[in-house]
């Protein structure tokens, strides 16, 4: 404004006026004329397609390893011997207090430096294996811990071992209890593979780039892998509940 008003007092009034019109109007946001074009996508469906079956393939391998994995971590931090406690704690403590996207950089350009090489797909399954397990173990271990004393003594009655009692008296019950946190924390997990793309596996995520970069449609690839993951966590969801009422309505 000051150099308009020297502008001004030397006599170029109108084209400073018209300088400073031009000026204001710069500043004000451009009229939106972006066009929705959908069909840009799907004229990519066969690899959006192919995104999302690895997608189910990730979480299927993971989840079905990261349970297996936190519930032999619980059992051993609540009944195992004292010798396994300290490593298996190390093991949670250190997967729960670092990023995901670490542990998947460390497994996939770290482990090949001892002579450990993996696909992006093992990697991945690995990666996210490790971190549900360490999880899940908290998770299963609450159930656990949950589980009144009286049960432990009468399969100790039984001359059950620690191991015995824990597989056919306690498990079960403690899984009930803890099922829904455990369900949550699976689609926690299947959203989190989005971070597998960074290694080149090639999910929704990495699937969803790849389009982007070939049409420049970044608002409606994006849309539709939004829209396609809340659908896989719903879904996913839905089935973990089924499976749930399936595995306990059996103990009732």
């Amino acid at each position: 404004m000051a150099r308009c008003r020297r502008f001004r007092r030397s006599g170029w009034a109108r084209p400073c006026r018209q300088t400073c019109r031009l000026a204001h109007r710069s500043r004000l946001p451009a009229t939106m004329a972006y066009e929705f074009d959908f069909a840009a996508v799907f004229d990519y469906t066969p690899v959006l397609v192919r995104g999302v079956w690895v997608t189910v393939e990730l979480i299927a391998f993971g989840a079905t390893m990261g349970m297996a994995v936190g519930i032999g971590c619980a059992w051993a931090r609540t009944q195992g011997p004292c010798w396994l406690r300290p490593p298996v704690v190390a093991y949670i403590e250190l997967i729960r207090n670092t990023p995901f996207l670490v542990q998947l950089f460390f497994i996939f350009f770290g482990l090949p430096s001892l002579g450990l090489k993996l696909s992006e797909m093992q990697a991945a399954c690995l990666a996210m294996a490790v971190n549900l397990g360490a999880y899940s173990a908290e998770i299963v271990r609450a159930g656990v811990q949950a589980t009144p004393l009286g049960q432990f003594e009468a399969g100790a009655s039984l001359a059950m071992t620690p191991l015995q009692v824990f597989r056919h008296v306690v498990l079960r019950p403690a899984l009930q209890r803890i099922w829904p946190a455990l369900s949550s924390q699976i689609v926690i997990v299947m959203l989190g593979s989005a971070v597998c793309s960074q290694i080149a596996a090639q999910e929704l995520t990495f699937a969803a780039n790849f389009i982007q970069s070939r049409n420049f449609r970044a608002f409606e690839v994006y849309f539709v892998a939004t829209a396609v993951y809340l659908l896989l966590a719903v879904l996913l969801r839905q089935l973990l509940r089924w499976l749930g009422h399936w595995l306990f309505a059996r103990a009732r």
